[in-house]
């Protein structure tokens, strides 16, 4: 590691694999024994920093010695990066792991964001039509992220597209065309499935006008179990302890 004497006061050194190679290293950690960086807010950092020196993804994961697809995923908080991989990231755009992560392991005991507080991301790279409005932006460090997605009319993603962790998805209106694997759902207002997120996944709006739906991930957790679907007439009977 390139810098042993960083003095953030909340963190220690550690011997712990980390890094993207696998590679055993000597790094600093937090000492609250449950930290969890904001993805979202980490990748966005990362990203408004590259793009602030005009450096492209090739240029910083080169300097970072990181794949380009590597970095793209961690902008794009699709995966949870190493220290060591963030204090290279860090060195190639200029500043300091401490800098880099610094707030990111804050956690208020509760957050409220009203609609207008929604904050909108870009999560599948310049090509997505999705638009992520994040609800709880607010608590850094936090275990879930839930969205509210819009989907535009049509494929706004061709590619299926896997991430670490565990995800939920509810449909708020209209349909779902849900592509999992090798399997197809239709999936109807109100239902929703539970999936290991790390298989490929996908989705398309079939209908002519933008539908939503609430997404929320798991990252870094994964029981290695498939997608399993419930429709709201399935809830109502567990709820009442009716097998579904």
């Amino acid at each position: 590691m390139g810098n042993n004497n960083l003095t953030v006061p909340h963190w220690r050194a550690v011997r712990f694999d980390l890094d993207f190679m696998g590679a055993s290293k000597r790094l600093f950690i937090p000492k609250n024994p449950h930290f969890t960086m904001n993805l979202v807010e980490l990748g966005q950092r990362i990203q408004r920093l590259r793009t602030d020196r005009r450096m492209t993804l090739e240029e910083v994961a080169t300097q970072a010695r990181l794949t380009r697809s590597q970095l793209s995923k961690v902008e794009n908080f699709r995966v949870t990066p190493s220290l060591p991989a963030l204090e290279r990231i860090a060195v190639a755009l200029g500043t300091t792991l401490s800098d880099l992560v610094r707030g990111l392991d804050e956690q208020p005991p509760l957050v409220h964001v009203r609609p207008s507080e929604r904050k909108a991301v870009r999560r599948d790279g310049p090509g997505s039509k999705f638009i992520y409005h994040s609800l709880a932006h607010k608590r850094p460090g936090k275990l879930m992220e839930p969205f509210v997605v819009e989907v535009p009319p049509g494929n706004p993603r061709a590619e299926a597209l896997g991430h670490e962790g565990e995800e939920f998805l509810l449909v708020l209106n209209g349909c779902v065309d849900f592509h999992y694997g090798d399997q197809h759902l239709r999936l109807e207002t109100g239902d929703s499935v539970y999936f290991d997120g790390t298989v490929p996944h996908r989705f398309d709006n079939p209908n002519p006008y933008p539908i939503e739906m609430l997404i929320v991930y798991c990252a870094g957790v994964s029981s290695g179990t498939t997608g399993e679907r419930v429709r709201p007439a399935a809830r109502e009977r567990q709820i009442n302890g009716v097998p579904g």
